[in-house]
């Protein structure tokens, strides 16, 4: 159904992770893109290096080639219909009773009393085998209505249900369905401790077990699951007559079982999570549900809401009276009021989504809160339309109210060396993200910023750069950086003069002892090495070869140290 975690641990009293039920909604707002003149960034890249990267410390750098970065701030955590947890418990703090709570999250509603005093919770499903266990001995009642006993410990069996009973040596086959019963003192434990019985069947050769207990025990299991058993009595009170009405509102009447043990419903963590203070609540509001119109109300709930509630009209599309929008202001004492940043690199989009071809840009349509119903996801050839429940889904993010920011940085094409002392022009792209910056990181340096982004209407970049060794570049924001360009750089290589007996040229920048290579074509317009040398310190060489007359030559020079390999344009020997 509901249900957002507490804290990042599940299985603890009010440490559970939790989903939405249905489908959930996005919102995202756009906001002004930034660009960057090429001319503000021609010049000075190498007096930029003494700044400091703003993109440091526990910024989040996306791979090189992983696409454009998607930043995800948003605020809430859950579908935020109906009750909010952290919003109801503010509203505690402020004095408000368990009914003035939920007359406001649930506007139109009345208390009535539940139909049901106990519920069928299943436990396991498909399972090929099960260990039940008891601290005293215990008892279970076969399909045919015989009673049978049990000894104290654990009991494990399979579809076939071959259980030691009766003290008998060897273990028995049982008709199923089996039903056990706790002994005197001792509850019946199946991975956590439960009250009441279990039911265990056999579906399509795999076994199913249920928990057959009373209505309020159950919620005794419940709402500390929900909602931390130290808040507000009056926080808790409320949370207890939206969890059972929930659970007898939802209740799969005609199926072999009620509700589920986990989100698909609401949490439900047995005897051993229990605590007073949500017993107490529990007890303090026994049989109470809300109702409207004559039927229990469907009174979803989740963690945050950000601020305001979501509509069921927004939602799923269809209205519902007493689950209309309504102002959250205490919600946020959440700490997941606001969230983000989350980076998410388009090639994990495209992976999750299985779409085809990178990312270029995003479009988002909101609903009437404010939220995103769907999220174009564009490309270079096509429009994605997503719902905004599948990309917060598949991308883990805590709510469907969230902004996105995009970052994305092209590398040149063709993606061939620069030669040293030419500049080089990079694309990007920038959208509703400040304090965007262009950085560099020339060989074995840290990341240094060259200059910010500045704000312009369409969000695209055109950047120049003039490298002087081989060097990454990257649009960062502080939290936040992109896939980086990597930009090789190749010495100027020029031949002087050519004689009878020897190759000269210079070489820049100085990288004395660099090697040089002079070659010769082939017919079949291969190269072969005629002679070598290397570079002096003053950046010149001077290379012994005998080239005949007529015959086309190059010079090649391999440095390292950063650099790519140079080769000069093919000349012919003039005689």
């Amino acid at each position: 159904m509901t249900l957002l975690a507490w804290v990042a641990l599940r299985g603890g009293p009010w440490r559970q992770l939790g989903g939405d039920g249905p489908t959930l909604i996005l919102m995202m707002r756009r906001t002004i893109a930034l660009v960057v003149a090429a001319a503000a960034l021609a010049a000075g890249f190498a007096t930029a290096a003494s700044a400091t990267s703003v993109c440091t410390g526990t910024c989040f750098a996306a791979p090189a080639g992983s696409g454009p970065l998607l930043v995800f701030t948003g605020h809430g955590w859950g579908h935020g219909v109906g009750m909010s947890q952290y919003g109801a418990y503010g509203y505690a703090q402020h004095g408000w009773t368990a009914q003035q709570i939920l007359s406001h999250y649930y506007p139109g509603t009345a208390v009535g009393k539940a139909p049901v005093s106990r519920v069928r919770v299943l436990l396991a499903d498909k399972k090929k085998a099960l260990t039940l266990s008891s601290d005293v001995p215990f008892s279970v009642r076969d399909g045919l209505g015989k009673t049978h006993t049990l000894d104290a410990g654990a009991v494990t069996f399979g579809p076939t249900l071959m259980l030691t009973v009766d003290g008998q040596a060897t273990p028995q086959p049982l008709t199923a369905p089996l039903t056990f019963r706790a002994g005197v003192g001792a509850p019946l434990t199946l991975k956590l401790p439960y009250r009441g019985q279990i039911q265990v069947d056999v579906v399509d050769g795999k076994l199913r077990a249920i928990n057959i207990v009373g209505l309020e025990q159950y919620l005794y299991g419940v709402v500390p699951a929900e909602m931390p058993p130290n808040w507000s009595s009056e926080a808790l009170k409320a949370q207890a007559v939206a969890a059972r009405s929930y659970a007898m509102a939802t209740r799969q009447v005609g199926a072999p079982y009620d509700v589920f043990s986990d989100t698909r419903s609401q949490m439900y963590l047995g005897l051993s999570h229990e605590d007073p203070a949500s017993n107490a609540a529990v007890d303090a509001t026994k049989g109470q549900v809300l109702m409207f119109g004559g039927k229990i109300a469907t009174t979803y709930f989740s963690s945050t809401s950000g601020g305001v509630t979501e509509s069921a009209a927004d939602w799923v599309g269809t209205a519902v009276p007493y689950l209309v929008s309504v102002p959250d202001p205490f919600d946020t004492i959440s700490p997941f009021h606001d969230w983000g940043p989350v980076p998410v690199t388009g090639k994990t989009i495209v992976s999750a989504l299985k779409l085809q071809g990178p990312i270029t840009d995003v479009k988002t349509t909101l609903n009437g809160t404010g939220r995103v119903t769907t999220i174009d996801l564009f490309t270079q050839t096509f429009d994605s339309p997503v719902a905004g429940t599948k990309l917060r889904d598949a991308l883990g993010l805590r709510s469907t109210w969230f902004d996105v920011g995009l970052l994305s940085l092209a590398p040149p094409t063709p993606s061939t060396p620069v030669v040293y002392g030419s500049s080089v022009s990079l694309s990007g792209f920038v959208r509703g993200l400040t304090g965007v910056s262009f950085e560099q990181r020339p060989s074995a340096a840290p990341w240094q910023t060259v200059a910010p982004v500045v704000p312009a209407a369409d969000g695209s970049l055109r950047l120049t750069a003039t490298p002087t060794i081989a060097t990454d570049y990257r649009l960062a924001t502080p939290t936040d950086a992109a896939g980086a360009v990597h930009i090789k750089v190749m010495p100027l290589v020029q031949i002087t003069a050519v004689t009878a007996d020897q190759v000269q040229g210079t070489e820049l920048p100085l990288l004395p002892d660099a090697p040089v290579q002079v070659q010769l074509q082939n017919p079949d317009l291969t190269w072969t090495l005629t002679a070598e040398g290397t570079v002096g310190a003053d950046g010149t060489f001077a290379v012994p070869a005998t080239l005949p007359t007529g015959s086309i030559y190059r010079v090649v020079v391999t440095p390292g140290r950063g650099y790519a390999p140079a080769t000069t344009t093919p000349l012919t020997v003039v005689g």
